[in-house]
């Protein structure tokens, strides 16, 4: 199921720099700091391979987890249809060169008095594995005076609107929500930055940005052949994730299917994107014992077995009691309630990041986990489970929900198409 790749397109060569310095991306970062110097080194060993962009399905989904994210939402200011397909078709060719290392616009020279069609910043760069996935956000379909901007309301998914405001979120409105979004993996965090800082160049009049988020560190596994990261917590992270060699669970679980929705039939062969901005309370957490630690998880730290047992792919044992005879997995540890066989069964692919933004006001760690899963249908694998672990989970206590947004993330691009063209058909 992983993405084909094809050779790089030849470059000058590896990193003039070792880290990536942030200010210089302008005003499509949105937002200060990159992974504050923790694995912000430019990743100049990784393959300089490319993902493919035309296929089946948008690459990004279950492409093998990349090590830097850049993710940003847009407000859609076009006024006419005609205009934001404009866009949508200036996206494509430019994600289309971008994701192979060439640079937007085909590096066709430009009178010299003009400013160049690419930012520049990545030329020598390998394609670091880029990948890019447009998704759309209700907002397109429907805007807040409840007014169909562009005639495709008819056409909105059913489950596709806002995430319901879930107990305990403190969400901020300036970090939730969008009417288009992007999100850029690569190897190299300075590709990333420099996807979305030119996909926002050429939005410029038909789009404004809203919000953004650099991760770096992933959460997940998205392959077999890839090991099991750590979230910030210190803890294995995404040990029973779907990958992308489950063929039929991904089949079942991610892309959504033609029947799904009559009314949109477009998305066929897509998915939805759910992202939620979860900061972490760092300090308590590493004032905790860690036996508490492991009892509120429900697995070992250093191994990530689960605690009835075993090894970290042990399936866990609910059943299995202590010395006391109180369950070894905690009634109100996060695996017990995330499992799949307490949320009928149903399962999600995960592609979250790690990111840390300076200190806060008081001092403390601005850090935590960018949540985002791919679902065929949020409102049977995601909103059920997260209403749950927001009223009962243990981790709760260390956890605030700052950002959500829900996307319908069309099916791939044909070549001489563009994102999202079944909807617009």
């Amino acid at each position: 199921m992983s993405d084909p790749v094809v050779p790089p397109s030849p470059g000058r060569g590896l990193s003039r720099r070792r880290l990536l310095g942030y200010a210089g991306a302008g005003a499509a970062a949105g937002t200060a700091g990159f992974a504050g110097g923790m694995g912000a080194a430019r990743a100049t060993d990784a393959p300089a391979v490319a993902h493919a962009f035309h296929g089946r399905h948008q690459a990004g989904i279950v492409s093998p987890a990349q090590d830097r994210l850049h993710f940003a939402a847009f407000d859609v200011t076009a006024t006419s249809r005609r205009e934001l397909v404009r866009l949508l078709r200036g996206w494509t060719a430019a994600a289309a060169a971008m994701t192979q290392g060439r640079p937007v616009g085909g590096g066709a020279p430009l009178p010299y008095d003009s400013p160049p069609a690419d930012t520049g910043e990545a030329l020598g760069l390998p394609p670091s594995r880029l990948t890019l996935t447009f998704g759309f956000g209700p907002g397109l379909f429907r805007d807040a005076d409840g007014h169909d901007r562009f005639g495709i309301d008819h056409r909105r998914p059913t489950a596709l609107r806002r995430l319901p405001h879930f107990p305990a979120d403190n969400l901020r409105p300036e970090r939730s929500d969008g009417d288009l979004c992007v999100q850029a993996c690569a190897d190299d965090p300075q590709v990333a930055v420099h996807a979305i800082r030119n996909l926002s160049r050429i939005a410029f009049g038909s789009a404004a940005l809203r919000w953004s988020q650099l991760g770096f560190g992933r959460t997940s596994s998205t392959s077999t052949s890839q090991a099991t990261p750590r979230n910030l917590f210190g803890f294995k992270d995404g040990t029973d994730n779907l990958k992308a060699e489950e063929g039929s669970a991904v089949d079942r679980f991610v892309w959504v299917a033609p029947e799904d929705d009559p009314g949109a039939r477009w998305l066929a062969g897509g998915s939805y994107l759910v992202a939620r901005r979860i900061n972490m309370a760092i300090e308590p957490w590493d004032r905790t014992a860690l036996s508490e630690q492991e009892r509120l998880v429900g697995r070992d730290r250093r191994h990530g077995a689960p605690l009835s047992g075993g090894s970290e792919h042990t399936p866990p044992d609910f059943s299995t009691r202590g010395s006391h005879g109180t369950p070894l997995m905690a009634m109100d540890s996060h695996v017990r309630l995330a499992h799949p066989s307490h949320n009928d069964g149903v399962r999600m692919l995960r592609r979250g990041y790690n990111f840390t933004e300076g200190n806060d006001e008081l001092g403390r760690l601005d850090a935590g986990l960018f949540f985002i899963a791919y679902v065929r249908d949020p409102d049977r694998q995601y909103i059920p489970m997260q209403i749950k672990l927001s009223q009962q989970d243990g981790l709760m206590e260390y956890l605030q929900h700052t950002g959500s947004a829900l996307f319908a993330v069309p099916t791939g691009v044909r070549r001489g198409g563009f994102v999202g063209e079944t909807l617009f058909a």
